[in-house]
């Protein structure tokens, strides 16, 4: 291994960010606006927005291979492709691959990263969601878990600061389950969509609404100052925005933080260790493994925050050892790794839709219809699980697409293609995983990768809570379309659905009241060494039901703004 130890100046910042995805482009915004120099590490290749998204506005017969995967890629990104979701040639690029980023499963577990500047919110599904108060409350209630040191009150100000940066599509519905955001207008439900809601409403007293997502359907002058523009309607987010439509770190939080110019990026970096000063009891930099000539260098600061992705920021903390913390950075409690949790996915139902005919749709919307929590909620309670799930879905009209799976050909069926198809409605379930500290995650002690890393290894999977729950997501998502009068209703309840798949991973290094019990405290912090803040999914002590991102890039701006204030008084 090539050293290249030293203490130049040029090493030196007053924060460093690891990792440049969703809470870290916002680490870095919020510090680098506060004043901070701040250096950014990335472990993944660099891409550029617009630049490399070079597959963003091309055509399904443009694109190499036919837009299919390839038997090569398949076996390379294995974890992606277990499930199904490695889907689309034109997304391969975004994607890790798991060959030469192996890891290790006692019990499957489908990790699915993003290694490259952005991270994960390249291709995140954008529904943005605040949680409600019951969330913040619900392991004090019920037992399990820690309690949560904050409440929903002080994320307010914080979720509003994100939401209006962030940019969020969506409706006010005045519900306590579901509590409103700053919105951008409302993107429009299909005719199919406005009938099931109606019926719902009617028959079952169950609200219905337009996701809440972040792409831009009315652009604020914030928005384009950055150079962010309007949503064009064409559901090709996954393969990057050049309009920088949706939200992304790259759109967003990294070039604000650029504009400041007091922010350093390092790609193709690997952060292995966050070094530990015994004399000060402060961690004091980082440890990097440069990816392609395995070169060590050393970065100092003065605060550090950990945004590597729930998995990889707790598998930092562990491999970070020194006499104070043999176990790993503030890992006193051994919750580091514990408590891993996700959401559900392959759970819900579909049907036909009889009559719209004369309906159609306005581009390619990309988000969906949201169905609220209603399960152990108000009045609607049972004994069978704890907790509750909510569903995303909707309804659409089959295209020119539907002839890949059809008889025929010839100038007739080709006609054909050009009139729009029948019409299809369908939801998946996201239910709440309870915190279990027999899930977790390790590190091997004879296995490393080949930076000299110990691998990780898995050993979680869902349990009697998360059986029974899933159960009621399919039959109750049956209930509500035979509620609306489709037809051919068919559930699904998938049995090769494992933890990870639902890419909501998060709990590896929880946030508590008691060091005993938790890793961090209430500001994000290591309990025992803080001047490191870890606000990415790690730090969460519950999972709610709705899509985590939010609430994370809240917790990241609410902690930056405290390390900040720390350092003024320089209790840092």
């Amino acid at each position: 291994m090539n050293l290249n130890i030293t203490t130049d100046k040029t090493h030196r910042y007053d924060a460093i960010v690891v990792g440049s995805g969703m809470t870290g482009g916002i680490a870095a915004k919020e510090l680098t606006e506060k004043g901070l120099n701040v250096l950014m590490i990335e472990r993944g290749r660099e891409v550029k927005h617009i630049e490399d998204y070079d597959t963003a506005t091309k055509a399904p017969w443009e694109i190499e291979h036919r837009d299919h995967i390839t038997v090569h890629s398949a076996e390379e990104r294995w974890a992606n492709r277990r499930f199904g979701t490695l889907a689309s040639d034109a997304t391969v690029g975004f994607m890790t691959n798991d060959a030469q980023n192996p890891y290790e499963e006692k019990r499957p577990f489908d990790w699915i990263r993003a290694y490259h500047t952005g991270g994960k919110s390249m291709h995140w599904g954008r529904q943005t969601y605040r949680w409600n108060r019951a969330d913040f409350e619900a392991n004090a209630k019920d037992g399990y878990g820690v309690d949560w040191p904050i409440r929903y009150e002080e994320l307010v100000p914080w979720y509003t600061r994100m939401e209006k940066f962030v940019g969020i599509s969506g409706k006010a519905e005045n519900l306590a389950v579901l509590p409103d955001s700053t919105f951008l207008p409302a993107m429009p439900m299909t005719p199919p969509e406005q009938h099931f809601r109606d019926m719902i409403d009617k028959k079952l007293n169950r609200p219905v609404t337009i996701g809440r997502v972040a792409n831009l359907s009315k652009a604020q002058p914030w928005h384009t100052a950055l150079g962010r523009a309007s949503c064009q309607y064409r559901n090709k987010c996954v393969r990057g925005c050049p309009y920088g439509a949706y939200y992304s770190s790259l759109a967003g939080a990294i070039p604000v933080a650029k504009n400041t110019k007091r922010l350093d990026i390092l790609h193709d970096s690997i952060v292995a260790e966050v070094m530990y000063d015994e004399k000060t009891k402060r961690a004091k930099g980082v440890r990097v493994i440069n990816q392609h000539t395995n070169a060590v260098t050393e970065y100092f600061a003065r605060i550090i925050f950990l945004n590597a992705g729930s998995m990889n920021t707790a598998a930092l903390l562990l491999n970070s050892t020194s006499s104070r913390f043999p176990n790993g950075l503030g890992n006193e409690s051994d919750q580091v790794g514990r408590n891993i949790m996700d959401h559900h996915l392959g759970v819900g139902a579909n049907a036909t839709v009889d009559g719209f005919e004369d309906d159609y749709m306005f581009g390619q919307r990309p988000n969906a219809l949201y169905i609220p929590r209603f399960r152990n909620w108000g009045n609607d309670k049972q004994t069978t699980y704890l907790r509750g799930f909510g569903y995303q879905g909707g309804a659409n009209r089959s295209d020119w697409k539907r002839g890949t799976a059809q008889d025929g050909f010839g100038a007739s069926f080709k006609q054909e293609m050009t009139q729009p198809g029948k019409w299809s409605i369908g939801f998946g379930g996201f239910g709440e995983v309870l915190p279990n500290p027999d899930n977790r995650m390790t590190l091997s002690p004879t296995k490393k990768d080949k930076w000299g890393i110990p691998l990780i290894v898995f050993d979680a999977a869902f349990g009697e809570n998360e059986v029974a729950m899933r159960k009621d997501m399919m039959n109750s998502a049956m209930e509500m379309l035979d509620a609306a009068g489709f037809k051919n209703i068919i559930g699904n309840n998938r049995q090769d659905v494992h933890l990870g798949l639902g890419i909501h991973d998060m709990g590896t290094a929880r946030m508590g009241k008691d060091p005993k019990t938790s890793v961090l405290n209430k500001f994000n912090q290591v309990h025992d060494c803080k001047n490191v803040f870890v606000t990415d999914g790690a730090a969460m002590a519950s999972s709610s039901c709705v899509n985590p991102s939010l609430t994370y890039m809240a917790l990241t701006a609410r902690a930056a703004h405290h390390a900040v204030d720390q350092l003024n008084k320089k209790v840092l």
